[in-house]
């Protein structure tokens, strides 16, 4: 073959293949289980901590970004609208804004922006307000594709803090955990909004479920505020259910479900504790409860080599930061009080995001928590879950959204 033909095809098939791994197109990133696996990070900022690329002013919102493209999608409430902006991922520059009216008020003096983070799949951008209103945006125009007032179809009562789980986009639907009378969770047609399925009587939680693929079978996974529960995501059919729900009537879930291999990490904080169970036909086996080694509150746990890496304990009291062993349960370590965060996987690496407006890249090891880079990057407080992407990190705390390059 010619040397100029090879060189063609070669610049052809890397055109034909998306840069997946290198986006951060949802909750969780592309695998909604807080791993990113693009290019290898800085394992030392310096006195003055990341490069800062750009900041910019924003809107309430407890949901973090998404990006996607070379683009930010940033989802947030300005006035009495919530946003959906696309910006420039290099420079916060706005590309477009799509926005509608919110007359939401939270309960608790809280945030009053949206809490679940934007949806990319296949050119459209989905988002889920704090009153449940559901909309397909076109990543490329910003216009409306389709919209659904959640609450208002299905007869949804307010929640705590509003609506909050982020949909799941699978086989061409965009299902969601509404919490309705017979429509718990419920699949709308990607590109036209209509409904596919509803199923279960579950309230909402403030977990977002995740896909996977289990002894070759496809399972679109939740859990609810009442139960972790496995269903087939082209019917809606019930595959699997757990009961996980607290006794009080004052708690939420709000972790997403882990899957390993055959196996699923649920964890929720008020009573029901965490547990690793072991996926067969219908039936879930204990492998592993227990309410003392890795109770998730808000944030979901990581996963590497053998070993989970999260928070144990309640936000308001302080949390513990614990690397525990996945097949036993066992707490390898502990870092008593270590404050709230998230914590995403990055290689072999965690990188934490502390309440405070810490971060800190540490190596993901069972025998001890030894930080290889920290720096205050933000003021607290810091709960939307940051989003990394081709080496730079977005991360937002009440008004202020921040790019900071990590590249190696």
């Amino acid at each position: 073959m010619p040397r100029r033909w090879l060189a063609l095809l070669v610049m052809t098939l890397a055109a034909a293949v998306p840069a997946i791994a290198m986006d951060w197109p949802q909750f969780l990133g592309p695998d909604r289980n807080g791993t990113y696996t693009g290019s290898p990070l800085l394992e030392t900022w310096g006195p003055s901590g990341p490069k800062v690329v750009w900041r910019k002013q924003v809107g309430q919102a407890f949901a973090g970004p998404a990006v996607v493209q070379n683009r930010v999608l940033l989802f947030h409430r300005v006035g009495n609208e919530e946003v959906l902006e696309s910006l420039d991922a290099k420079t916060g520059a706005s590309i477009w804004r799509y926005a509608y009216p919110t007359n939401y008020r939270d309960d608790f003096g809280f945030d009053e922006g949206p809490r679940a983070v934007p949806v990319v799949a296949d050119g459209i951008v989905y988002t889920f307000g704090a009153q449940g209103q559901l909309h397909a945006v076109d990543l490329a125009k910003g216009t409306r594709v389709w919209s659904e007032d959640t609450m208002k179809r299905f007869n949804v009562p307010k929640a705590y803090f509003g609506a909050g789980g982020s949909p799941l986009v699978e086989g061409g639907r965009v299902i969601a955990n509404i919490g309705g009378d017979k429509a718990g969770v419920v699949a709308f047609d990607a590109k036209t909004g209509k409904v596919v399925w509803a199923a279960t009587d579950d309230d909402a939680s403030y977990s977002s479920g995740m896909a996977a693929t289990i002894a070759g079978r496809r399972s679109a996974i939740f859990l609810t505020r009442d139960n972790l529960i496995g269903l087939d995501p082209a019917t809606g059919a019930i595959q699997f259910q757990r009961r996980w729900r607290a006794r009080i009537a004052a708690s939420v879930n709000a972790a997403t479900p882990l899957v390993v291999g055959d196996s699923i990490f649920v964890s929720a904080q008020y009573g029901p504790g965490a547990g690793v169970l072991r996926v067969n036909g219908s039936t879930l086996t204990d492998v592993w409860t227990s309410d003392e080694a890795l109770s998730n509150h808000y944030a979901t746990s990581v996963y590497y080599d053998g070993y989970l890496y999260g928070y144990h304990g309640r936000q308001e009291f302080g949390p513990s930061l614990r690397a525990v062993e996945f097949k036993t349960g066992a707490v390898k370590w502990s870092q008593d009080q270590f404050r709230a965060g998230s914590i995403t996987l990055a290689g072999d690496k965690l990188l934490v995001m502390r309440e405070g407006g810490e971060m800190i890249l540490a190596p993901a090891s069972p025998q001890a928590f030894k930080p290889l880079a920290r720096a205050q990057v933000l003021p607290g407080v810091v709960r939307p879950l940051p989003a990394l992407a081709d080496g730079f990190v977005y991360v937002r705390n009440e008004n202020t959204l921040v790019c900071l390059d990590l590249r190696r």
